[in-house]
């Protein structure tokens, strides 16, 4: 009898110049705690999952994959069936495609990267946690707006693509400060679980600098020389992701939004979010109101 195993060191392929091929999506909502996956086939199709609540339990080509919110888990092609093997509460957005790998394996080890990266493809981890994870879940998000409105196929290729994509760019990101040798990842990781940590608060420069033992100037200077961008403008960014995010996936006011993410003052907010943005954050909300929901 074969073993199941818990893993998350694979790795998959996906072509570096030939678009990936959407065929559908939606947002899954369990009804309970007892929720669990049922038994299906996936055969030709890849799927992606992001889980925005709870935890998903999912048995898939013997193999055990636990994937809490915040995390995301695609499935390549396979005679196995896809089966739950705990009960739980979770909620998640998913996206079926294809992709034109051919002679291509689907999934590598990670000793196995350079052959493959020589042949131009891009590889990405078959689940770990999102960098920036409601920046992924806003594309799922726009990715159903698309199809309810009827865009082309080409369209929302190139949007799925795009999402696989953004997953790749950020784990590339990622590396590159992993591999600097002044501990700069680290620094970037702390402020930004700092920042995460802190979100419904007015977080000051100030407040970030005497946490981590420097001077605002010269903590400034560091991150702008690490991220290419400035502190202060990442705080505001990471806040109008969290923003844009509880707008799409949720039904809290924008009152109560202004408020998770640090603002007093709602028309305070609603500037801010238009400036950074573009849309005020009802005309967001109303553009991307449409929602694909399964209950299985």
């Amino acid at each position: 009898m074969a073993i199941k195993r818990t893993n998350k060191s694979n790795y998959l392929i996906f072509p570096g110049k030939n678009p990936l091929h959407y065929l559908r999506s939606g947002k899954f909502v369990a009804l309970s705690s007892d929720w669990k996956h049922l038994k299906m086939p996936l055969l030709c199709d890849y799927e992606l999952i992001v889980v925005t609540e709870g935890t998903l339990y999912l048995e898939y080509m013997e193999i055990d994959f636990t994937v809490n919110a915040g995390e995301y888990l695609i499935l390549p092609p396979s005679k196995s069936m896809r089966e739950g093997f705990k009960k739980s509460y979770c909620a998640f957005y998913w996206v079926h495609f294809t992709a034109d790998i051919e002679p291509f394996p689907a999934i590598i080890d990670s000793d196995e990267f350079p052959a493959y990266q020589k042949h131009g493809c891009f590889i990405i981890p078959q689940t770990a946690p999102i960098p920036r994870f409601e920046k992924i879940a806003i594309e799922m998000k726009q990715l159903q707006d698309l199809e309810r409105n009827n865009y082309p196929d080409m369209t929302l290729d190139v949007m799925t693509t795009a999402i696989i994509a953004m997953l790749y760019g950020q784990f590339t990101a990622e590396n590159t400060l992993e591999k600097d040798p002044l501990g700069q990842k680290q620094i970037y990781s702390d402020i930004a679980d700092y920042i995460k940590r802190n979100i419904s608060k007015n977080i000051k420069i100030g407040e970030i600098a005497d946490t981590f033992g420097y001077s605002p100037k010269y903590l400034s200077h560091l991150f702008s020389e690490i991220h290419g961008s400035s502190l202060k403008q990442f705080v505001i960014s990471q806040k109008m992701d969290t923003a844009c995010f509880l707008l799409t996936d949720s039904n809290k006011s924008i009152t109560e939004i202004a408020s998770a993410v640090g603002f007093s003052d709602v028309h305070n907010f609603s500037r801010t979010f238009k400036a950074t943005i573009g849309l005020t954050p009802s005309n967001y909300r109303n553009t991307f109101a449409k929602r694909l929901l399964y209950h299985v």
